[in-house]
Parts: structure tokens; C-alpha cells; sequence
């Protein structure tokens, strides 16, 4: 990692302060700073300033890759909620509270201290993390806990060399390759969708929520292991739940769950949804909802004119999906375009081409998703954004 412009750049702090939100302006300055400079009158066109202001954007985006894998670390292990009820305590005492080994756990603290998210009295030798930071990375937190979407990274980073394969030779990479990522989806959709189906997306339907206590049929297409349905039919105990999904080994866990629950009005099965169209029987639901599934399809469209056919005629369609715009130049201002675009060529882009599919990408945008809602035959789409999601649009579809 030697060069002459890694050096120079190095030798500006690469974090301004104890503050991320600050941080992330000295970022934001750094990015201003590279188009206002003037270029090099030199024939080469190159600019110093331009090349050492991205280097130092480089060493940010490391310390930040890196602090992502440890803050997963921490949430998986517990640390961030052992911590959020601790005064200052030593590293001997945290890893007492959290019941893990003292030696990793104060390795893992050093991280978070150098990554200004636990401060550290060297006098004392005492951690504590904020109440400010603690609000983002605990469980605690709710849907404002960001702690788990770092675990997408480490599960992504499994299939790299898979991935390399694929950009050589084409061909994807199938979901058998991902053997954490329905766990990780399951605690997203936990407290992302099934914690607020009654507060904030229940109610985007008019009249849904009536119907679905009077008692409906109800399908979910990619329901994973289940834990929306689940929700569902523990709210309400007269409406029929049906999840379907390509994972067996989803599908197991989600019947395991329901039974352990005693939940009689719900069942599961294991099917390819690129296969719905031929399948789906015209008008056996009321009630069709996919959360952010529909773009990892083989043959999407093909599953949204199977789900059009399947819903009956005064149904609603209720679709979850990733919030671009279908045009990179517009994607470019997504808070969160660049880590959308990677999760979509490690894992959503790849798994439909390991099908023999579309590989349409999660960042097929708002836009391309109407289009392929009108050609489905949908007549009524209303688009949607809700405050604590702010990744995905919500789509209340109508026949």
C-alpha cells in the first residue's frame, strides 16, 4: 500500500472529529474540493489535487469497509446491547456482560474507538458507547437499527471469488451460495416490515386492513421463511395465509415456526415463482403481497402476470422494491446507490442469471418497475415512501 499519493494523502486527517456526521461533511468537502480545482495545463491532463483528494476518499471508504465488518460483529455477539446498559466499564467487565472472550472483545473495541463509535478513557482504561450511537445499533433501536444491514457484507464478500468467475465467464451465482443471507433478510423484514405492518403499511391500502379481519386469502410470493405471513396471521385469525418460496430450506423453517406458534390459518410451500404465470389459478386471492422479491426473479415479468391473473378482481397487489430510478445518472444522487448496486451484482443481478434468468438487478428503479406492472396487465399504481424505509418504494397495485 505504498505510493506517493496514498503518502500525501495520509497526511490530512482522514477524520475530522469524534463526530460521523462530521465526518461525513469533511467527505462531502473533499468531494467539492476535486470540481472546483483548476486541471493541469499539462498535456497529460492530470491534476495532483484531484488524484491525492481520491486517494484520501479511498482511505475513508477502508476505515468505513472495515468498521462495517466489526459493527456486524458486534451486533451478532450482542456487544452494542451489552454496552448500551454499561456505565464505562473495561474491556474485562464488557465481555463479562456480553459473556464472550475478553481478548477478541477488547480487539473489537480498539476498532470501534479508532472508528469513533465507542469512546475510550485511557486513564482508566474504561469504554462506553454513547446513547447517540447506541440509537443505530441496537436492538433496542427497532427499525433504526443499522447494525444489521452490516451483516450483508460479510455474506456478500463469501461469494467474491464466484463472482470473479461470473465476470470471466458470465452465469451467476445461486442462492445455495448465500447461507446467511434468508437469516439476514429474516431480521430485516422483522424490523423493517413486520414491526410496522399495522402503523405504517397496512393502512397504504384503504379498507385492507377491514378486509383482512373480516377474513381473505392472502399470498405472499418470496416470503422467505415466513415471518411477515406469520405476523399476519397472528393478527388476524380469520384471513387464510399462503407463503411460497424457492428455499426448501426456508420453506421448513417457516412450517417449523408456524406449527411451534399454533398458528392454523397460515401454510407454506416451496415453489419457483418464474413459474406462477402457468400455475396460478385466476382469481384465488384477495390479498398478494411480495416484499422486495420480485426483482430476484428469473422472469419477472412472467411472476407479475402470474400474480395479476392469481388476484381477484377488486383485489390489491402490495410490492415491496428497491427505490431507483432506473437511470444511473439520477442513481448517482441515492444516499444509498453505491452499497444498492453492490448487493445487486453480488447477490440480487447474480442469483436470477444462475437461473438461466433476466438478471434484471435490484436498482431496476421505479420507472422500469411500472413499466413492468402495466405490461403484467395492472391498471392502478400508486407509488409510495415511508419515513423509517429508506431503500424501498411501496407499490399498491390494482387490477
Amino acid at each position: 500500500m505504498d505510493s506517493p499519493i496514498l503518502r500525501l494523502a495520509l497526511q490530512e486527517p482522514q477524520f475530522s472529529s469524534n463526530n460521523l456526521a462530521e465526518d461525513r461533511l469533511w467527505v462531502a468537502g473533499q468531494e467539492r474540493r476535486e470540481r472546483t480545482v483548476p486541471k493541469k495545463a499539462a498535456s497529460s491532463g492530470f491534476d495532483p489535487a484531484k488524484a491525492k483528494a481520491f486517494a484520501g476518499r479511498l482511505v475513508t471508504a477502508m476505515n468505513h469497509g472495515a468498521l462495517c465488518l466489526m459493527i456486524s460483529i458486534g451486533h451478532r455477539t450482542g456487544l452494542f446491547d451489552a454496552m448500551s446498559t454499561l456505565l464505562p466499564s473495561t474491556s474485562e467487565e464488557i465481555a463479562r456482560a456480553a459473556g464472550l472472550n475478553e481478548r477478541y472483545v477488547r480487539e473489537w473495541l480498539a476498532a470501534m474507538v479508532t472508528g469513533r463509535v465507542v469512546e475510550f478513557a485511557a486513564e482508566s482504561g474504561r469504554y462506553f458507547l454513547p446513547a447517540e450511537c447506541a440509537a443505530s445499533l441496537t436492538r433496542a433501536a427497532g427499525a433504526e437499527n443499522m447494525a444489521s444491514f452490516t451483516q450483508y457484507f460479510a455474506e456478500l464478500g463469501r461469494v467474491e471469488d464466484e463472482i470473479v468467475e461470473c465476470f470471466r465467464k458470465g452465469g451467476g451465482v445461486p442462492y445455495s451460495r448465500y447461507p446467511r443471507f434468508q437469516e439476514v433478510m429474516m431480521e430485516d423484514s422483522g424490523q423493517s416490515v413486520a414491526a410496522k405492518l399495522e402503523s405504517h403499511i397496512l393502512p397504504l391500502a384503504p379498507g385492507l386492513a377491514e378486509a383482512l379481519e373480516r377474513g381473505i386469502r392472502i399470498l405472499d410470493v418470496g416470503c422467505g421463511r415466513g415471518l411477515v405471513m406469520m405476523r399476519l396471521a397472528e393478527l388476524f385469525p380469520r384471513s387464510r395465509l399462503t407463503g411460497m418460496d424457492l428455499s426448501e430450506e426456508s420453506i421448513g423453517l417457516a412450517r417449523g415456526e408456524a406449527e411451534r406458534r399454533g398458528l392454523g390459518n397460515v401454510e407454506f410451500f416451496a415453489a419457483d415463482a418464474s413459474d406462477f404465470l402457468g400455475t396460478a389459478e385466476p382469481g384465488s386471492y384477495d390479498f398478494i403481497a411480495a416484499f422486495d422479491a420480485i426483482h430476484d426473479q428469473a422472469k419477472p415479468l412472467d411472476v407479475l402476470r402470474g400474480i395479476q391473473r392469481a388476484l381477484e378482481p377488486d383485489g390489491v397487489f402490495l410490492m415491496q422494491d428497491i427505490s431507483g430510478t432506473s437511470h444511473l445518472e439520477q442513481d448517482v444522487k441515492h444516499p444509498l446507490g453505491t452499497l444498492l448496486y453492490t448487493v445487486s451484482c453480488l447477490h440480487c443481478m447474480t442469483v436470477s442469471l444462475a437461473q438461466g434468468g433476466e438478471g434484471l438487478g435490484a436498482m431496476w428503479g421505479e420507472e422500469k418497475t411500472r413499466e413492468y406492472l402495466g405490461k403484467a396487465g395492472f391498471g392502478r399504481i400508486e407509488t409510495h415512501r415511508l419515513e423509517h424505509d429508506t431503500q424501498n418504494n411501496w407499490y399498491v397495485v390494482r387490477k
